[in-house]
This record gives structure tokens, C-alpha cells and sequence, in this order.
């Protein structure tokens, strides 16, 4: 559980209280057509925990979940429609959305799933067509 710091966070309305302990194992940017629906935006800031040290420590009733697939089970609270997480099963990893964790410093290692981008970032980070091989992905990066 790394350095054993926990990092707090809620929905968009505070019904919802998320906590992570510990360091994320990677943090960076989702290019991925789910992704840019689900957030509403170009491109998501994700951080990634694994699952034992995430927990829903107020309002787990009042939480939502979709799984569009398999790999990956949106999670929301249920008054304001504010996005929490995501579970990663395949993966071994939840993604708890960084701009719900106010007091993490968000250090973005990565963009994933490049190859789908509508917003080109040129940051020196590396651009993964899909993700990293260890996480299931091709490991093929993209250029800049």
C-alpha cells in the first residue's frame, strides 16, 4: 500500500466520498473513444490503484455502474450524475478520475490509446497506441 497516505475525493455533489491509499501504480491521459464520451471531453486524467486500496467510504448506496464491456465498469453517483471511478477488471486496476482527488499530485506518466486522439498533446510522454504490453495492450508507441 506504498507510503500509506490517503487521498480523498467525491462526486460532483459530495453524496459520494472515494478514498485511495497509498500511490497510484500510474497516472496519465485516456485518448480512447470511451473514455472521451464518458467524460464529455477530448481526453481523461486517470490515475490507477489497485483495487484493495480504493474504497467508497460514504454513499455506496447511492452509487451507479455501467459496463459498456467487460473491461471497464463505470462507476457514478446517483443525485449529481459525478463520475467516481472506473474498475479495470482485466487489468487488476480502478481508476479513480483524477480531478476527484484534489490533494494528489497529478504527475502523468503516459497517454493511452493514442492512436484515437481528436487532441494531440505534445508533452514529451509517451504515446501508447493502445496500452502498455504488461496491462494486455500491443506496447506500441506512437509518435509525438
Amino acid at each position: 500500500m506504498g507510503n500509506g497516505k490517503t487521498y480523498k475525493g467525491s462526486c460532483f455533489c459530495g453524496a459520494v466520498e472515494v478514498t485511495a491509499t497509498g500511490e497510484p501504480a500510474a497516472m496519465g491521459y485516456c485518448h480512447c473513444d470511451s473514455c472521451r464520451h464518458w467524460s464529455a471531453g477530448p481526453v481523461n486524467a486517470f490515475t490507477l490503484w489497485p483495487p484493495a486500496n480504493v474504497k467508497i467510504t460514504r454513499g455506496a448506496a447511492n452509487v451507479g455502474s455501467f459496463a459498456k464491456t467487460p473491461n471497464s465498469i463505470r462507476q457514478w453517483c446517483k443525485t449529481c450524475g459525478g463520475h467516481i471511478l472506473t474498475e479495470h477488471p482485466a487489468m487488476g486496476l480502478t481508476d479513480v478520475y483524477a480531478a476527484i482527488l484534489p490533494d494528489l499530485s497529478f504527475r502523468p506518466g503516459l497517454h493511452v490509446f493514442y492512436e484515437e486522439t481528436v487532441l494531440h498533446i505534445h508533452d514529451g510522454l509517451p504515446k501508447q497506441k493502445d496500452v502498455p504490453k504488461e496491462l494486455g495492450g500491443s506496447g506500441t508507441l506512437l509518435a509525438e
